[in-house]
């Protein structure tokens, strides 16, 4: 059986907190996301009233859509240690998900969740994740603990995290 990912009370009070901001401050946001497979919108639109904070979510699982539809180049995806799982990637994916979607503040996610799929210098647990804003574009990297249903439950938190932060600095900067 394939474990589910319940959102913990800490994630939906992070959710509740963006909600209230964005709302607040007239501040949208959306997400980009690979290895969290839509999580993180999923946990944002849990919350009543996230109408008005998200503007959607891509999920670009695939390589074929973070290059297609969030216009991240062959060069970062086709680069020997670059690749899909690289801070030049979670950049491109955040000011792509901007962009397609129209929204002020983007969050990217991309990484090894698991089992599989580690790379040299990539362990299990490898999340890069891009926070883009009208004013800056910044890369984090992670390395989550855990089993498949951990390291993504910890990524959306963390995702959700830098948007909270996000959509203040851009509220903070206009």
């Amino acid at each position: 059986m394939v474990p589910s990912i319940i959102f913990d009370g800490e994630t939906l009070d992070l959710c509740e907190a963006l909600v209230a901001a964005c709302r607040a401050l007239s501040v949208t946001v959306g997400t980009a996301e690979s290895c969290t497979g839509g999580l993180v919108a999923s946990a944002v639109t849990a919350i009543p009233g996230s109408s008005e904070a998200i503007r959607g979510g891509v999920v670009s699982y695939a390589i074929p859509v973070k290059h297609e539809v969030l216009g991240v180049s062959n060069s970062i995806l086709d680069a020997p240690g670059v690749g899909a799982v690289s801070s030049e990637c979670a950049a491109a994916m955040a000011k792509g998900a901007r962009r397609v979607l129209g929204c002020d503040v983007a969050v990217s996610v991309t990484g090894i969740a698991g089992p599989g799929g580690e790379e040299p210098g990539k362990p299990v647990g490898t999340v890069w994740m891009g926070l883009a804003t009208p004013n800056s574009t910044s890369t984090f990297p992670n390395l989550f603990e855990g089993d498949r249903s951990e390291v993504r439950a910890r990524a959306v938190k963390r995702a959700v995290e830098l948007l909270v932060h996000g959509v203040r600095e851009t509220a903070e900067k206009n």
